[in-house]
């Protein structure tokens, strides 16, 4: 365990350069002075690190020293077979390259951990596609990923709800999400996201772009998401429901069963359960999933909504 977190640390000193002992800590999740144990250890065993002192300071390896760290664990090697899962490799081009790469990392291992680094990723498929959906059919997204690696900006036309448009981009990163392939890009000063199989046309440039300082794909996925899913619903509405229909609830999404704020069962055992809708529209849609097992009481209009579809429907399977 110590003779891992030394590694750990080495390697961040090389990846990093100067950075300080708190940040180490905070990486090796120890105390601040267990980091600076470990340096002082490093140090005795020849490895050329030091602090410099003052505002600007850090811990820091001397300039030119690098140490070649080849050796992996059994656990490391598992899981560098996990991250060549085909699906979203293929998708990007990626997949002989990958290929290539565990023969190599194969090769490297001693023969007794072969077989075993491999059985992971034989016996792991990823199926990012939903039941009873198929993923787009993203006919740029080699192009996109080309120059998103290269970091040169594209021209593309994009089917916007407004119609096709034109625009210049600065591919940041891509994004899967449930079988969907999605480019965050900057245009202009705006950050964005853009459905890849929604782009028409593409043409890469040989203008290269500099990436916004400190820009994290991740943390910005997941603000803007969060951030979607709390804009959107923009009312809400009251249901009385069976015990079924609060289980149901789930199938109107994540953000909908999270938020629902649910009353006591009444003596027939029905509840009163508050939810977060988007449009009157597209929450009449929504409740008819549940089926019986629910009862809009509020807002009249949804009501109204749901119960004129009901008359539709009536009609349509009435007995002719």
């Amino acid at each position: 365990m110590r003779a891992s977190r030394l590694l750990s640390i080495l390697m961040l000193l090389q990846a990093r350069g100067a950075t300080t002992a708190g940040a180490l800590a905070a990486a090796m999740e120890v105390s601040v002075r267990t980091v600076y144990r470990d340096l002082d250890e490093l140090s005795a065993a020849g490895v050329p690190v030091y602090a410099d002192r003052g505002r600007n300071g850090g811990v820091r390896l001397l300039d030119g020293y690098g140490a070649k760290l080849t050796g992996l664990t059994l656990a490391e090697a598992e899981a560098l077979f996990l991250s060549g899962l085909p699906g979203p490799a293929e998708a990007l081009g990626l997949q002989a390259a990958i290929a290539a790469a565990q023969l190599k990392l194969t090769a490297a291992l001693p023969a007794d951990w072969r077989d075993k680094a491999s059985r992971k990723g034989a016996r792991v498929h990823l199926d990012p596609v939903g039941w009873y959906a198929q993923g787009d059919r993203v006919e740029h997204l080699t192009a996109v990923a080309e120059a998103l690696w290269a970091e040169t900006r594209i021209e593309v036309d994009y089917e916007s709800w407004k119609g096709p448009v034109r625009r210049t981009l600065d591919p940041l990163g891509l994004v899967l999400k449930a079988g969907l392939w999605y480019l965050v890009a900057r245009a202009g000063e705006s950050v964005r996201t853009y459905r890849v199989a929604s782009i028409l046309a593409l043409i890469r440039t040989d203008e290269g772009f500099a990436r916004p300082a400190g820009f994290d794909l991740g943390a910005w996925w997941s603000e803007r998401t969060h951030a979607f899913e709390q804009e959107i619903y923009a009312g809400e509405a009251v249901l009385r429901v069976t015990e079924t229909g609060l289980r149901r609830l789930s199938q109107l999404g994540r953000v909908v069963a999270e938020r629902a704020l649910a009353g006591p069962p009444d003596a027939q055992g029905l509840r009163l359960v508050t939810i977060p809708i988007e449009s009157v529209r597209h929450a009449a849609g929504e409740i008819l999933r549940l089926g019986p097992e629910a009862e809009v009481l509020d807002p009249p209009e949804l009501r109204a909504e749901l119960a004129a579809t009901a008359r539709r429907l009536a009609g349509l399977y009435a007995d002719r």
